[in-house]
């Protein structure tokens, strides 16, 4: 029991670094959590942080927290493109999974954007490896990832300048209500994309028809 007290000091020492360099420490953690480096709830209760203590910073922190984020899970995705099926065999065999890109397969980026968004601890790095193995637009994933955290940081932001340390107790208060919102904001994200790709194959079609009369 004593090695894991000593690694969990260690480590919140370590998330401590990054609070002591303020809102580009949150732009570096956030890199590193995004980038598949688990640091359980530490982007989000360093934002809170930073927006109880100093409310003036605190969408400033959010912009910060969201940068990093899209910078970390674009890095996860480039990775995932290049290794394509070969590199997704190994996170996909067995158990959550298998699920999560059981879920990919039928949802799309909705299984995306829901963790991204959520405050709640969801799976994350898989969906990603998903949308980067089976070769999504780069826009696509980073019109999603952005959406997602845009709204999830300065939702954060605006919660941890108004209740500060109670904000995750008002989170789990709600938590249903969190989960709703999330599946809800996901489909109407996915929906705006997927009307934004039909509109840009529209005029190529236009295009190819006038070519071919």
């Amino acid at each position: 029991m004593h090695i894991w007290h000593t690694i969990a000091a260690a480590w919140r020492d370590f998330v401590h670094v990054f609070a002591g360099l303020g809102p580009f420490g949150l732009l570096a953690l956030a890199v590193l959590d995004s980038a598949g480096i688990p640091i359980v709830a530490g982007v989000d209760l360093l934002l809170v942080s930073f927006a109880a203590q100093q409310p003036s910073q605190a969408w400033f922190a959010a912009i910060c927290a969201i940068a990093g984020s899209i910078v970390g899970s674009a890095f996860l995705f480039a990775i995932a493109r290049k290794g394509g099926e070969v590199f997704l065999a190994k996170h996909i065999s067995r158990g959550t999974g298998k699920r999560l890109h059981a879920w990919f397969e039928e949802y799309g980026l909705v299984t995306v954007f829901i963790p991204a968004l959520s405050p709640l601890p969801l799976p994350l790095k898989v969906p990603i490896f998903c949308a980067g193995a089976l070769e999504v637009r780069w826009e696509s994933f980073l019109f999603v990832v952005l959406a997602a955290r845009a709204i999830r940081y300065f939702a954060l932001a605006a919660l941890g300048r108004e209740y500060g340390t109670r904000t995750f107790a008002f989170l789990k208060a709600h938590a249903i209500l969190v989960a709703l919102i999330a599946l809800a904001l996901g489909i109407c994200a996915v929906g705006t994309l997927h009307f934004m790709e039909r509109a840009e194959r529209s005029p190529a079609r236009q295009a190819s028809s006038s070519q071919e009369q």
